[in-house]
């Protein structure tokens, strides 16, 4: 199993940006896919993830209502849309596959992608 995490860059606070984890190898549908993040001299912390059905959801209290993570099975594809960026929100952001139900534990996770980096600036 191999996944790509893309879509960082720089951006201005308050802007917005898309990531994408595609997947090579396998078939998403199976797996709930996890987004980390790991910020300069901070450990790595769960973002967001998505079952394999969909139906259930997972955000850190620090990204709800500005992140929102979905998945498009057609492009083996879970994208993680961040709006009104902080700078805070800087970090490389890595995706992660797992069984079927989501976990906020990265030790839960089998395979990961290399990660991107998303600076946000002001």
């Amino acid at each position: 199993v191999q996944l790509q995490a893309s879509g960082g860059g720089l951006v201005q606070a308050g802007g917005s940006l898309r990531l994408s984890c595609a997947a090579s190898g396998v078939t998403l549908d199976s797996y709930a896919i996890g987004w980390f993040r790991r910020a300069p001299g901070k450990e790595r912390e769960g973002v967001s993830c998505i079952s394999s059905s969909g139906i259930s959801t997972y955000y850190a209290d620090s990204v709800k209502g500005r992140f929102t993570i979905s998945r498009d099975r057609a492009k083996n594809t879970v994208y993680l849309q961040m709006n009104m960026l902080k700078l805070e929100d800087t970090a490389v952001y890595y995706c992660a596959t797992r069984s079927a139900y989501c976990s906020r534990y990265e030790n839960d996770y089998r395979y990961w992608g290399q990660g991107t980096q998303v600076t946000v600036s002001s």
